[in-house]
């Protein structure tokens, strides 16, 4: 297995048509460290949710606005991180989408993802910067 990968970084203009870089990025870092097929199928799913809310929800699809996205490895374990340039969300308080009042919402599902796809999730600023561990 090659390991040579430490640290990348890409800055996204807030648009959605940005996610196929999220995409080119995972892509690159799972050939580079032979990551299997699940293991790059949570990442893209979990980051790709991360990178969604930040245009989305934190930069209001102010193209103006970017999103870094940042992914660190060290030893057995991968964080991505994502910035972006928004005053952040109460991440304390976020509805569960599991809860029956909440099923049938369309969306709502992007932290319960990014959790239930990696091995911890921390939220800082205020909610506008948020960390994704995977161990590989």
């Amino acid at each position: 297995m090659i390991t040579e990968m430490k640290h990348a970084e890409i800055e996204l203009p807030s648009r959605i048509d940005s996610m196929h870089r999220v995409e080119a990025m995972i892509d690159d870092i799972g050939s580079t460290l032979g990551l299997g097929e699940d293991i790059r199928n949570n990442m893209l799913v979990a980051v790709g949710e991360a990178v969604k809310n930040a245009i989305e929800l934190g930069n209001k699809n102010d193209a103006s606005k970017s999103v870094l996205l940042r992914v660190d490895k060290k030893d057995k374990e991968v964080v991505f991180t994502i910035k972006d340039q928004g005053a952040g969300f109460d991440f304390n308080n976020v509805a569960d989408p599991t809860d029956p009042a909440n099923i049938e919402k369309i969306t709502g599902r992007g932290i319960f993802l990014m959790k239930a796809l990696s091995d911890s999730v921390e939220f800082s600023d205020n909610g506008s910067k948020v960390a994704i561990h995977f161990t590989i």
